[in-house]
């Protein structure tokens, strides 16, 4: 494939990538983790204040990366920001990681770096997580972005590329904890590709500089960011404490236990996937197309030994991630795109291996070659390759599309976990309108009582007098009070003084609005008057 050709063709897998990520960002009701991000992102924007919790709610890079795009937007307040504010880093994070096969692209060769960049454009899993505010998206982009640029320096030995290497590894462990799972599957990955070159191998001087100089960057980077640029001395330390923590969280520990699932729920999830009468959810293409890549990785086809070297650490890298989130007890669906990306690098080996025939069809000649029964011989089985990889990267844009719009918070997607349900958007369409009627407006006292209210904190932000109780509180008099899975004894404790209404918040968890009877016979009287305005004017006109 020519420069020129492989440079269009990828621009246009990047423009597909952005027309299946960015487009109705706040489509999608807020999850409970984008809510708790979104709040702490803010309170850096407004503060400029940040503070590493070893416990919870993982690193900075994802509000760093969110801080340009909230100073773009002018908010004024919390209030004034919205989904798609907080939801575009990541998703401009996912459009990127396409783009990011060009370093790819001399290793692997063009045609697989180009079926790799279309896959990743395609995958259901990745355009949805990439329309997702968590640490994700930003850790397989940083992960992709160290691969690469390693690359970049074992062939050039420019000390430049050692340098974004290591900044790469850094930002990996400022964004997620878990980028240390990904580290060790990289070093097994460079084990198994310099071990056939080590004879060649030399610790000169340069290369030990260079590996101090890498070292040195991913170090300032992590550092910088932890420390909120070296004005939190805590930062760096904790994030090294918090192994502890997240070690116990893997096993299943703690709270994580509600996230614990069999071995092969990743496959599930991600091979084959139906609920109900709802549609198939498949990427089975792309594991199908891997194993052909690892099959050719073995094979180690390539007359160059440098590119052999990178299709075995690809091979190794992206085998041993699968096998190793499979292993954790704990798992989540968005846990396992870091392992997926892995595997769309080596379908995009055995997608390019299978079609290196077709190019057989383009170079057909006319007259006897062209219907020459050899030349047929070679051209069908390539063509026949071709076609079949592109309905894989069709069918999986259609998922894609179908999981991000229609099936966006349906439980029926494989990838919808733990996920709100559209009825908090209208429980706070119900409050808005109460507080139209109120005489306190936005500044109504609002009670809500849950042990885990989120996301209600990110729809409730435009009111001012909000409070939050694990349990019922000994006073409850609010004009409005929102219980998520209130007992009876609530709706007894409160009698006829209140007008309850009900509205899913997860197929597990039901939100009853509690509204207090005076503020409700306001909100009847004025719609009541609304409703006969029409009629008014009509009788009215002349």
């Amino acid at each position: 494939m020519a420069p020129r050709t492989f440079a269009l063709a990828l621009i246009l897998c990047v423009a597909l990538a952005a027309a299946l990520r960015l487009p109705q960002l706040s489509l999608r009701p807020m999850h409970g983790d984008e809510a708790v991000h979104a709040v702490k992102c803010w309170e850096l924007y407004a503060t400029g204040r940040y503070a590493y919790d070893p416990v919870e709610f993982h690193g900075p890079t994802l509000y760093y990366a969110t801080l340009p795009i909230l100073r773009l937007s002018a908010a004024r307040d919390f209030a004034s920001t919205t989904a798609t504010t907080y939801r575009l880093a990541p998703a401009v994070a996912g459009v990127g990681l396409v783009l990011l096969a060009w370093l790819l692209a001399d290793g692997v060769g063009r045609s697989a770096a180009l079926w790799a960049g279309l896959l990743t454009a395609v995958s259901p899993a990745l355009v949805y997580y990439s329309r997702y505010y968590i640490q994700e998206t930003l850790l397989v982009f940083f992960a992709a972005l160290a691969i690469g640029c390693g690359w970049r320096y074992g062939l050039s030995r420019r000390a430049g590329w050692a340098i974004a290497t290591g900044a790469a590894l850094g930002l990996m462990h400022a964004t997620k904890e878990t980028a240390i799972i990904a580290w060790g599957c990289m070093a097994a990955g460079l084990a198994a590709a310099w071990f056939p070159l080590r004879s060649r191998a030399q610790a000169c001087p340069a290369r030990l500089r260079d590996g101090g100089l890498a070292l040195g960057a991913a170090v300032l980077t992590s550092v910088l960011l932890f420390s909120a640029m070296f004005s939190n001395a805590r930062g760096p330390l904790d994030s090294l404490r918090a192994y502890g923590v997240y070690v116990s969280r893997a096993g299943g520990g703690g709270a994580a236990g509600d996230h614990t699932h069999p071995w092969d729920a990743y496959l599930r999830w991600f091979g084959y996937w139906q609920s109900g009468r709802g549609p198939v959810f498949s990427e089975a293409g792309v594991l199908l197309l891997a194993l052909v890549g690892i099959a050719a990785a073995a094979r180690g086809v390539e007359p160059d030994p440098r590119r052999r070297a990178l299709a075995r650490f690809l091979a190794v890298y992206g085998c041993l991630m699968p096998v190793v989130y499979s292993a954790l007890p704990y798992k989540t669906p968005w846990s396992f795109i870091g392992a997926w990306h892995g595997l769309i690098l080596l379908a995009g080996l055995g997608a390019a291996r299978l079609t290196a025939r077709a190019a057989d069809i383009a170079g057909a000649r006319a007259g006897r070659d062209r219907l020459s029964r050899a030349g047929l011989a070679r051209a069908v089985p390539g063509g026949a390759a071709l076609v079949a990889c592109a309905l894989v990267a069709w069918n999986l844009a259609v998922q894609a599309q179908r999981a991000s719009t229609r099936f966006a918070a349906d439980p029926r997607n494989p990838y919808v976990y733990a996920h709100p349900l559209h009825g908090v958007e209208r429980m706070l369409a119900w409050i808005e309108r109460l507080a139209a009627v109120s005489p306190e407006g936005r500044d109504t006292t609002i009670q809500v009582i849950g042990e885990n209210p989120w996301p209600l904190p990110w729809y409730l932000r435009g009111f001012a007098r909000v409070g939050y109780w694990d349990d019922s509180p000994e006073r409850l008099d609010a004009p409005i009070i929102i219980a998520c899975n209130a007992g009876e004894h609530l709706g007894v404790r409160l009698g006829d003084a209140y007008q309850a209404s009900h509205y899913g918040l997860r197929p597990d968890a039901i939100l009853t609005v509690y509204c207090e009877r005076s503020l409700y016979e306001r909100f009847a009287r004025a719609a009541a008057t609304a409703a006969s305005e029409p009629a008014t004017r009509v009788v009215d006109e002349p």
